[in-house]
């Protein structure tokens, strides 16, 4: 027996907030400006979406470690944050969450088309998230309602290390049965996110436009004008260089023509871990 790689994809792995739901990933960003609040400490929307993509509790962490918010955590709490103090912020943004994720909770436009393009080339729909088990119950129902329900989803709570370790997407490529991981795609708007797909081997694709990274809403994203739409894609790009997504589009609308190049580039003996 001999190895034959891959010449088709067949699985794309797709991130959630700001992928196929919620553009501009407002859900838990703006929680966690809400949640630190409560607990006496200002945190800007930018400063909250700094570590976007990690597991939620991983994300409060780095929060906390940043030297500006560990300061206020100080002066508000008069110590440093401990790993407890963590956990409690964690279990006040869960419910905030929970609450408000039906606020946030719109289909990005062109995904539904996207995916049934996607579908229609025979690939399956995996799915993962920085969101734990209990949140992901409430996304993916909002999701359904809207039209959107993924083959599988793992959620971050499920797998021994969240993103940027490769394990969510790799528990992704298990149950949906999949033969080789550059058979895969994983689609995301976070570094850690992209970082998650290049360390499970797959292509990658990281979206510039719909995400954290640029974090305005669609309406806001369409009223860009050009040349600071640009000026934008360019900073974007430069954010995700260092973890060398294989490809950069503005929204998941623009997904089947890169997947078809990707297709192209197995057909022609190409791997992701060679690109």
């Amino acid at each position: 027996m001999s190895y034959a790689p891959p010449k088709r994809l067949q699985a794309a792995i797709l991130d959630w907030a700001g992928t196929v739901v919620d553009f501009g990933s407002f859900a838990p960003t703006q929680i966690f400006v809400e949640a630190f609040a409560e607990f006496g400490v200002a945190v800007s929307l930018a400063e909250a979406r700094g570590p976007m993509g990690m597991g939620k509790w991983d994300h409060i962490r780095t929060l906390l470690n940043d030297p500006a918010i560990a300061a206020r955590y100080a002066v508000a709490h008069g110590r440093a944050a401990s790993d407890a103090d963590v956990t409690a912020l964690y279990e006040r943004f869960m419910p905030l969450q929970i609450e408000k994720i039906a606020d946030h909770s719109a289909v990005i436009p062109g995904a539904l088309d996207a995916i049934a393009a996607l579908r229609a080339r025979g690939l399956k729909i995996g799915s993962c998230s920085g969101y734990p088990a209990r949140v992901m119950e409430r996304v993916v129902a909002l999701a359904a309602s809207n039209g959107y329900v993924a083959d599988h989803v793992v959620a971050t709570d499920e797998v021994p290390n969240g993103r940027p370790w490769p394990a969510q997407a790799l528990a992704n490529v298990i149950a949906l049965g999949i033969d080789d991981v550059a058979a895969c795609v994983k689609v995301d708007d976070t570094v850690p996110g992209i970082l998650e797909g290049r360390k499970a081997g797959m292509w990658t694709v990281a979206l510039t436009c719909s995400g954290n990274a640029l974090g305005l809403t669609h309406d806001q994203y369409l009223r860009l004008p050009a040349k600071r739409l640009a000026a934008e894609r360019a900073r974007i790009a430069d954010l995700f260089a260092a973890s060398k997504p294989h490809f950069l589009i503005d929204t998941i609308a623009d997904l089947p023509g890169i997947v078809a190049d990707i297709d192209g580039l197995l057909a022609a003996g190409r791997m992701p871990q060679a690109c």
